[in-house]
C-alpha cells in the first residue's frame, strides 16, 4: 500500500507483463535516471492478469498487417526477448511451429501468410509439403505447412520477476494492492487518487492496466473520452492434454477470426495444450472453462492430428483478450496514445494490448520512453 500522499516523477498502471517492461524502460532511461518511479498494481502480485493467463509464446511476427504496431514491435520484440533471456538465464525454448493447411483449399492462404510476413520483415520461413512438414512432426496430418523457426516460448513469470528487478534496482517502488479510483488532469500535475484515498502527483502518467484500461481512462477527468475506445472481451479457453505429446514444435491452424485457432502449444514443462478458442464474453471476469466446449476442440485439434485419442483433453485455463475490436470487425491494432494523440503532456494510455503483447513487452516500454521524449 502506498503509506503517504507523494509527489513522483512517474506513475505506471499495472504491473502485468507490459507496464513491468514500460516502467523498467522509463526507470533506466537517461530523461528518468535516479527520478521517483512507482508502479501501482491493484492485485497482491505481480502478473495476475492476462499476463498469467496466454500461451507463453515468443511469436515470429507473421500474421499482423504491414506497418501496425504490432507487426514492427512484434519483430522487434521478439529479438530483444531472446536476447534478454540468453542475458537473464530466463527459460525459453526456440522450438519453432509449423502453420498447418488442413485442406487443399488452405493451402493458398498459407502462401499469404509468407508474403505477409516477408512485408514485416520475417525471413526465415519455410513452405513444406505435407511429406515435409511429416518428416518433422510424423502425426502431423496436413495438406502444406510453413515452418517458423524463430517462434518460441517462454517462462513468463520468470521473466516479469526479471522486469521487476530491473526496474527496483534503478530504484523504481513497487506498491501492490493499490488500485487507482481516479485521475485528475490539470496543467501543471496529474493527480492520482488510490482506492484508500492516498493522492499522488505526478507529471507522467502510463495506464498499462491491461484489460481495464479503457475503463480506468474512463476515469481521467480532463481525457476526452472520444479517444478511449470501447473495450471487448474475447475469452480464450485451454485444454490441457492428459499423457505425453509426439509433437516438438507448436502447431497452429491457418488464423481465423478474432484469433489464430486451436493451436498446440508447450509450455517451459513439457505440458501440452490447445486453445485458446474464441468465446465473446460480458465481463473481463468470465474465467471459468466450460468442459463441454471441449468437444469442438476434439474436431478442430483432430484436423492436424487425427491421432487424437478420446478422453484426452482435460479443461485447463481460460484467458480473457483485451481487445478493443468487435465481433465481426477486423483486429485493432495496438492502441499507444501520446500527446499527439489526445494533447495531455506527460499521459500515455495502452489500450489493447493483447498478443503479441508478451513478444513486444520490450519493444513497447522502449516506444514508450520515445513518446514522452518527443
Amino acid at each position: 500500500m502506498i503509506e503517504a500522499d507523494n509527489t513522483v516523477d512517474c506513475v505506471v498502471i499495472g504491473a502485468g507483463v507490459v507496464g513491468l517492461a514500460v516502467a523498467r524502460a522509463i526507470a533506466t532511461s537517461k530523461p528518468f535516471k535516479g527520478k521517483d518511479i512507482l508502479v501501482l498494481e491493484s492485485a497482491n502480485a505481480i502478473g495476475t492478469g492476462t499476463s498469467s493467463r496466454n500461451s507463453e509464446v515468443i511469436h515470429a511476427g507473421i500474421y499482423y498487417p504491414e506497418g501496425s504496431l504490432k507487426a514492427r514491435l512484434c519483430v522487434q520484440g521478439k529479438t530483444q526477448l531472446y536476447n534478454y533471456c540468453e542475458e537473464r538465464g530466463i527459460g525459453f525454448k526456440r522450438c519453432g511451429k509449423l502453420i498447418v493447411a488442413s485442406s487443399a483449399s488452405q493451402v493458398s492462404q498459407l502462401q499469404a501468410i509468407m508474403t505477409k510476413a516477408a512485408a514485416n520483415g520475417v525471413h526465415d520461413l519455410v513452405l513444406l509439403t505435407s511429406e515435409q512438414a511429416r518428416q518433422l512432426e510424423p502425426q502431423l496430418e496436413c495438406s502444406a505447412a510453413i515452418h517458423s523457426p524463430s517462434t518460441g516460448i517462454i517462462d513468463s513469470h520468470a521473466l516479469m520477476l526479471s522486469l521487476q528487478g530491473d526496474f527496483e534496482n534503478a530504484g523504481g517502488i513497487l506498491a501492490l494492492n493499490s488500485a487507482v479510483a481516479n485521475v485528475n488532469i490539470a496543467s501543471n500535475a496529474i493527480q492520482v487518487i488510490a482506492n484508500d484515498g492516498t493522492t499522488l502527483y505526478t507529471k507522467v502518467l502510463v495506464n498499462a492496466a491491461g484489460l481495464y484500461a479503457p475503463t480506468l481512462a474512463r476515469q481521467f477527468n480532463g481525457l476526452d473520452p472520444k479517444h478511449i475506445p470501447t473495450a471487448f472481451y474475447a475469452k480464450g479457453n485451454y485444454f490441457t492434454l492428459s499423457g505425453q505429446s509426439p509433437f516438438k514444435r507448436l502447431i497452429y491452424p491457418v488464423p481465423e477470426s478474432a484469433g489464430l485457432g486451436v493451436h498446440l502449444t508447450l509450455d517451459m514443462g513439457g505440458q501440452t495444450k490447445f486453445g485458446p478458442d474464441v468465446e465473446w464474453v460480458q465481463s473481463p471476469d468470465h474465467l471459468q472453462v466450460d468442459a463441454r466446449r471441449g468437444d469442438a476442440f476434439y474436431a478442430e485439434v483432430r484436423k492436424y492430428w487425427p491421432q487424437l485419442k478420446d478422453g484426452a483433453l482435460e479443461p485447463g485455463y481460460a484467458g480473457i483478450r483485451p481487445k478493443i475490436s468487435g465481433p465481426n470487425e477486423t483486429s485493432a491494432d495496438f492502441l499507444i496514445q501520446g500527446e499527439r494523440e489526445h494533447g495531455i503532456k506527460g499521459l500515455v494510455n495502452l489500450f489493447g494490448i493483447e498478443s503479441p503483447g508478451l513478444t513486444s513487452c520490450l519493444a513497447i516500454g522502449e516506444h514508450v520512453v520515445q513518446m514522452l521524449s518527443d
